[in-house]
């Protein structure tokens, strides 16, 4: 009830602000829904974990786990996108059904694509079976072949199961390569030990048939799963990256077996399911971390997700200091091409507009603000932004003729925090962050920023170091798009709006 009144009062208090501000807002402009380019997702359906493969030719297929709000006793058979710049995907549709539940896999988990020395393609996957298999575990791994990566065969006599000491029911996510180092093929694997909790696995092979355990290459004794792990190398470290608690980490280290650490902040995006599963790929010499953004929970613009929703793919940054960071993808540059002329009105507060700078300072509980005018559906928004060091700025969404309201997409410097939930701008002081990353704000005085945006989905990136990637609904429809700040000042310059040619 509480956060019901206090809505309702800061509804009033924002519609007031903006009626008593003597300033003239934007007019609304013509809003047309675009097809999801960037962000794709099959139709009455949800993107799972994805297996991530490029082609010789250059082309990144992305296979996932194909989700849907009724799934029966058979679930998650793995489907397939295509794409050679992550601007447009081929949705080739199913490429892997799941079995019967006389079968180890009723239902299909996380897997990886490869191809042998020989030129034959390899699909290792989990079956998953609640049954329990006899009291052989109800998780194992699974194999099949392909001459072209449509058409596969499942060869059942290579499934097999977890080694002792390790759990049954929770043996995953087999992730296969050829190690140049060791000269043969290894496959990790997210297991739990009885002792180390959860772990990553490894195995070896000479043919891909016969599996040899070696042990764990890593054992934090931190979660009760690493799911997904995947082994990457940039310049001389090694990259391990693996998902729980409803976050993508990782850790890095001097050789594939590790030991690896974990710096004190290893998370690329928001909690709770907002980029999950990732696993990397590499296309025309960038790393790109390819994983899935949830589909909202029970209420729009919440913070709050659930398992499954659309490709987002991230690229991968290294640090001097060996640390990842992300941005968005290069090839995005080439996507939109058509600069959208800048322009502003004062909304609320002490306001300063001037050619593609946008000053703004938040004076006791009363915040700045200017609008920019109609939101396209898709836009991507370039900027630099200077604040205090415990200020909180960031973006306006709303302000159109069938809905007045803000809410805001925060850099919150005061809680060291990039966040949004759906937060009216007058609300903040009311709420914790809920759905968030943390950032360090106090690296550099200014900070660029990249905002792009399709449909609902928005994602922020800042200094080429962390995304926060959300659902915002009120970003829609016309709603208009601003720039605030709530506490202290705020200083946007370099502003940039670019469209698809």
């Amino acid at each position: 009830m509480k956060k019901i009144m206090l809505l309702l009062l800061s509804a009033g208090m924002t519609t007031a602000l903006i009626s008593c501000s003597g300033e003239k807002k934007l007019p609304d402009e013509p809003y047309e829904a675009v097809s999801y380019r960037l962000y794709p997702a099959p139709e009455n359906a949800y993107v799972g974990d994805t297996m991530p493969y490029v082609t010789d030719d250059g082309e990144l297929e992305l296979y996932y786990l194909y989700d849907t709000d009724h799934n029966g006793q058979g679930y998650h058979p793995i489907y397939k996108y295509s794409t050679k710049d992550l601007c447009g995907y081929e949705d080739h549709g199913m490429v892997l059904n799941f079995g019967l539940m006389s079968e180890p896999d009723p239902a299909i988990g996380t897997g990886s694509v490869m191809k042998d020395r020989e030129g034959l393609y390899h699909l290792f996957y989990t079956g998953h079976n609640d049954t329990g298999s006899s009291g052989k575990g109800k998780e194992c791994v699974m194999h099949a072949t392909s001459t072209d990566r449509e058409n596969w065969v499942k060869i059942p006599e290579d499934t097999f199961y977890s080694p002792e000491d390790y759990s049954k029911d929770d043996f995953r996510d087999p992730e296969v390569f050829w190690s140049e180092e060791e000269q043969c093929y290894w496959m990790l694997i997210a297991a739990r030990e009885k002792t180390l909790g959860g772990v990553v696995a490894k195995y070896t092979s000479d043919d891909l048939k016969h599996w040899e355990f070696q042990g764990p290459i890593y054992s934090p004794l931190a979660q009760y799963m690493l799911e997904c792990p995947d082994l990457f190398k940039i310049g001389d470290k090694y990259y391990l990256t693996y998902s729980w608690d409803c976050v993508t980490y990782y850790a890095y280290g001097d050789s594939p077996n590790g030991p690896f650490t974990a710096p004190a902040d290893n998370i690329f995006d928001g909690n709770g399911f907002i980029f999950y599963a990732a696993k990397t790929a590499q296309l025309n010499d960038a790393v790109y971390l390819c994983g899935w953004l949830g589909r909202a929970g029970l209420e729009d613009d919440s913070g709050i997700y659930q398992w499954a929703g659309s490709v987002l793919n991230h690229q991968l940054v290294q640090k001097e200091d060996g640390s990842l960071g992300v941005k968005a993808p290069d090839t995005f540059k080439n996507y939109f091409t058509a600069e959208k002329p800048f322009k502003a009105a004062k909304i609320a507060g002490k306001t300063k507009i001037k050619d593609n700078t946008v000053t703004l300072t938040a004076e006791g509980e009363k915040y700045a603000m200017a609008d920019m005018g109609t939101r396209p559906a898709t836009v991507l928004l370039e900027c630099d932004v200077k604040m205090d060091e415990e200020g909180v700025a960031g973006f306006a969404f709303g302000g159109s003729e069938n809905d007045e309201i803000y809410t805001v997409l925060c850099l919150d410097a005061k809680n060291s925090k990039l966040h949004y939930e759906g937060y009216e701008i007058s609300d903040l002081v009311n709420f914790d962050p809920v759905a968030f990353t943390k950032f360090d704000f106090s690296k550099t005085d200014t900070h660029h920023v990249t905002l792009v945006c399709e449909n609902e989905i928005v994602v922020l990136y800042v200094d080429d170091t962390k995304a926060f990637s959300s659902r915002i609904r009120h970003s829609i429809n016309g709603a208009h798009i601003g720039l605030f700040a709530a506490e202290g000042n705020a200083e946007f310059t370099n502003i940039t709006m670019k469209l698809p040619q």
